[in-house]
């Protein structure tokens, strides 16, 4: 019987030491090397003590700003196994975005990857108190002090709520929030992620996204540890690399995020894409229907989509053993031991109100991997958290046998002429377009009343531009009158967050600042 009240990471991997010591723990493709659980465990012990001798006690937050390394991963469970506080920093920022979730989440340290050091040093300038140790580099690195004679760390009495790790929202709107995440959902992730998976014992999992990331944190380290098997770690998704290191380190599962599904289907076909081991890919958000399709044929696997959060490791998954509804997040997924309580969605309106299966309104979510809430952000947490159910902010609704179909963020959702529409389902639609790489919509003032609709193009191939009358002719023949954008806007590249979400703020901040670059669409005002 699971003890939710006692669930920790260090015992959850002490487990795997003990049942499977020799066992591959840890691959890194960068020169794949390779660690089992008793030197994973050994290398872990280390940092805990490094950690100790700073001074670091439990409850503590230690900033990392790092890459996908095995010194992030030993120095992130090390610091785990005594209590510490992981504050993982996008690797992408530079000094000021850095500093604000230094100071939000008042780390006393901050462990530096030596190609970051310099942003660090400006976070230093501005906060004087915090310590910068250099990943590598010097007799004073992080390195140096795990290869030191040390005492061991004492033994910390560690709990199912102690928080592990803060994981700082995107940021897409307002500053980023620190959702305080714990041990015991952790652990609850890796066992359920190998039973939504269908994972075999010792299976290998595919890292290559951020480890700044919950997906790699929470659903490839754990599920690699719940399956007694193997992460094999990537620097970052290179889709070059992608499938000679999956076939070399003979990988039977991944995750994916963003476009990096559509990017492996862009690249250029070969006769052995379906020469590897792996059985299945989960990834988010949800994929066209010929997109899964393409993936499927084309490598031999599986690909699943389903619905989770920062907030929630836990949501809505398609079941593996049911047939496929096209374009639906699935339906909940639970832990498999029953004693755990089960996932519970519903969709309500504005009031609160369950709707009828259908319509449209919130997902709430209610589940056992819950955050505790949102760091130094009590009345951020009670505006998210409402008795026991999490808010998640985004428009969907569900079909008559229960499956769950996302509609868009609620904030995207574009209020035209009396009509709500969905700027995921026009983007979608744009991107379809054969010269187009990507689209994304965002609603402007009209002049009346409501919004206008203004997509945001990116040509696939530069050489051979697509123009805005294509799009607008293209728009007009597969969607219905009142969802076809006003305006076009060709851009580049989208910016976009590390985990390839789409900064639809910076993108209203681009129309703002000028809107000569508006191409409107003739004959639309009547």
């Amino acid at each position: 019987m699971i003890d939710l009240a006692r669930l920790n990471v260090r015992d959850f991997f002490g487990g795997a030491i003990a049942e499977t010591p020799g066992s591959s723990f840890l691959v890194f493709t960068g020169d794949d090397r390779e660690w089992s659980y008793r030197d994973a465990g050994a290398e872990i012990t280390r940092a805990a003590a490094a950690w100790h001798s700073l001074g670091v006690g439990k409850g503590d937050r230690v900033a990392f700003m790092l890459d996908n390394s095995p010194q992030f991963v030993w120095a992130w469970l090390g610091l785990a196994s005594i209590g510490g506080v992981l504050v993982a920093i996008n690797t992408g920022f530079k000094t000021s975005e850095a500093e604000y979730l230094v100071r939000d989440s008042g780390a006393r340290f901050v462990l530096a990857g030596d190609e970051h050091v310099e942003v660090l040093r400006g976070v230093q300038a501005a906060l004087p108190e915090v310590a910068v140790l250099h990943g590598d580099a010097g007799t004073e690195s992080f390195t140096a002090l795990m290869e030191a004679e040390l005492d061991p760390a004492p033994h910390v009495e560690l709990s199912g709520d102690d928080v592990i790790s803060l994981i700082y929202t995107s940021g897409t709107t307002g500053n980023p929030k620190g959702v305080m995440q714990t041990h015991r959902n952790f652990v609850l992730t890796g066992q359920a992620y190998v039973d939504w998976m269908h994972m075999e014992r010792g299976d290998r999992i595919y890292a290559c996204l951020p480890l700044f990331h919950i997906n790699s944190q929470a659903y490839s380290t754990m599920a690699a540890i719940a399956a007694r098997g193997a992460m094999v770690l990537s620097p970052r998704f290179s889709a070059s690399r992608f499938w000679s290191e999956v076939r070399r380190h003979r990988v039977t599962v991944f995750n994916f995020i963003g476009a990096m599904a559509l990017i492996l289907t862009k690249s250029e076909p070969s006769a052995d894409d379906a020469d590897n081991a792996v059985r299945i890919a989960y990834g988010v958000p949800t994929l066209a229907t010929e997109v899964v399709d393409a993936i499927e044929h084309r490598f031999g696997l599986r690909c699943i989509s389903g619905f989770g959060m920062s907030e929630t490791t836990f949501g809505l998954l398609e079941p593996l053993d049911q047939p496929r509804r096209p374009g639906s997040m699935g339906i909940e997924r639970h832990h498999p031991d029953p004693m755990v309580p089960r996932t519970q969605a519903k969709i309500v309106d504005g009031d609160g109100v369950e709707v009828p299966r259908g319509t449209a309104g919130e997902l709430l979510l209610k589940n056992a991997a819950m955050m505790l809430g949102y760091f130094g952000r009590p009345a951020k947490t009670a505006e998210t958290l409402i008795d026991g159910w999490l808010h998640t902010g985004d428009s969907a609704y569900q079909d008559e046998d229960g499956f769950f179909f996302f509609v868009d963020r609620m904030k995207d959702i574009v209020r035209r002429r009396g009509e709500n529409i969905s700027s995921l389902e026009v983007e979608r639609t744009v991107a379809r377009h054969p010269h187009i790489a990507e689209a994304a919509v965002i609603g402007v003032p009209a002049e009346l009343s409501d919004e206008e609709l203004l997509v945001f193009v990116v040509p696939r191939d530069p050489g051979e531009p697509v123009t805005a009358d294509e799009v607008f002719v293209w728009a007009a023949e597969h969607l219905a009158d009142f969802k076809v954008p006003l305006y076009v806007r060709l851009i580049g590249e989208l910016p976009k967050t590390a985990t390839a979400k789409v900064q639809k703020e910076k993108l209203r901040a681009i129309d703002a600042d000028d809107r000569s670059g508006r191409i409107e669409r003739a004959g639309a005002r009547r």
